[in-house]
């Protein structure tokens, strides 16, 4: 692709945006192609499924090492050449989980494929940084929106490739598709200078810094935390009922249940929007009070299809809408540290989905369904008191000399 035809740092092009989104989407999914697929490599790999179980882990621990150690880079280095080198980096660890001749190999593949799959997380701050301030939510929540799209249609492609392939297959795929991607990124993102200028450990500890230096971001965080708690929770226990009476739908029919969550995939391509008009706020407490509503319409739903397709639609976009809002609002803060301050976004919602994935097995062995969808209620409540006491001063963000728009 010739330099003109390249995004500006002014702006980003529909097809740009749209490269990212997808980009960004197939990265994420790289966390789940193993999850639906452990009784196939189980049996595949002559081990006990609960020791398949490890695999997942293996790659959510990944994960969060990546996303600590490496995603801040993307302040100090050109993101140009890092983003298609860490692509090309998680297409070696998908091959080598392709030719994975035993359990171990392929835990120790799966642990690298999530350290290096954190482009989504480097791609999310750069298309940011690359549409300036008056259209920033709208592009923030299309590259937000692949992500979910990602993380919800992973588990689906999987199944279906693997039933027709094998499982090998499916990470041979992902490889290719990582490949294609790191060229075209690589014509597409334009060379970029280094926000700022630090050594790697200064760079880490900065994350930190910049946290508590911006009171704004402390409250958003929770916020954040407490919209991925609330998803996991509700995620973790849906799959509980649904494989349960009075359902008793198997494996497949379950992770057909994810396509509905798709919705949410509308509050990213135009929630994003409401930040650009200045009410981020307004609409982030505006999306807490409709997934309380969903929590509670839950708890009667528990022998309803129908109601539970509705209730995963309107959680999914509202919780959704409020996790773009909270992202949009960090990217305003500090121009020179949206990378640092994805990794403190990302972290977060890290240790708020495992809090809420745990939560949801052990309140559901607790009290099944109702106890769930009380917990799911009590989180928004305390979202919706956060947001309260905030939205005229903590989760406010002003004018600053460095240029973020008030919200």
């Amino acid at each position: 692709m010739a330099a003109s035809r390249r995004a500006s740092p002014s702006g980003m092009s529909g097809h740009i945006t749209f490269l990212f989104a997808v980009a960004a989407g197939v990265a994420t999914g790289n966390l789940y192609w193993a999850q639906p697929l452990l009784s196939f490599i189980a049996g595949d790999l002559r081990t006990a499924t609960a020791t398949a179980g490890w695999l997942v882990t293996a790659t959510q621990v990944g994960y969060a090492v990546g996303v600590l150690l490496l995603v801040p880079l993307g302040d100090v280095l050109d993101r140009s050449r890092f983003v298609p080198v860490m692509l090309l980096a998680s297409a070696a660890a998908l091959l080598l989980c392709a030719l994975a001749p035993t359990i171990g190999v392929l835990l120790l593949a799966l642990g690298v494929l999530g350290v290096t799959t954190i482009s989504g997380q480097v791609l999310t701050p750069l298309a940011g940084d690359l549409a300036g301030d008056t259209h920033r939510g709208r592009v923030v929540g299309v590259v937000g929106s692949g992500t979910l799209t990602g993380i919800l249609a992973s588990r689906t492609i999987s199944g279906f490739v693997a039933s027709a392939a094998g499982w090998r297959t499916v990470f041979v795929l992902a490889s290719v598709v990582a490949v294609l991607l790191a060229a075209l990124l690589h014509r597409a993102i334009p060379p970029l200078p280094p926000r700022t200028r630090l050594s790697y450990p200064q760079l880490i500890a900065s994350v930190g810094t910049v946290v508590r230096r911006e009171r704004a971001a402390r409250w958003t965080l929770v916020l954040a935390a407490t919209g991925f708690a609330a998803f996991s929770l509700f995620w973790t226990a849906l799959t509980f009922l649904l494989s349960g009476p009075p359902f008793r739908y198997p494996v497949a029919v379950v992770g057909l249940f994810g396509l509905a969550g798709l919705a949410g995939v509308l509050s990213g391509l135009h929630g994003g929007r409401l930040h650009d008009r200045g009410l981020s706020l307004p609409a982030t407490g505006a999306a807490w009070v409709l997934a309380l509503g969903a929590f509670v319409v839950a708890t009667f739903a528990g022998r309803s299809v129908t109601l539970i397709i509705i209730v995963i639609i309107v959680i999914d976009v509202a919780l959704q809408t409020q996790a773009l809002l909270n992202r949009a609002r960090l990217f305003a803060l500090s121009p020179e540290a949206r990378s640092r301050l994805n990794t403190a976004l990302a972290t977060g919602n890290f240790i708020g989905g495992a809090i809420g994935s745990a939560a949801g097995t052990m309140l559901w062995s607790a009290g099944g369904w109702a106890a769930v969808t009380i917990t799911g209620a009590a989180l928004c409540c305390f979202a919706l008191t956060v947001w309260a006491l905030g939205r005229r001063g903590p989760l406010v963000i002003g004018l600053r000399p460095d240029g973020p728009r008030a919200t």
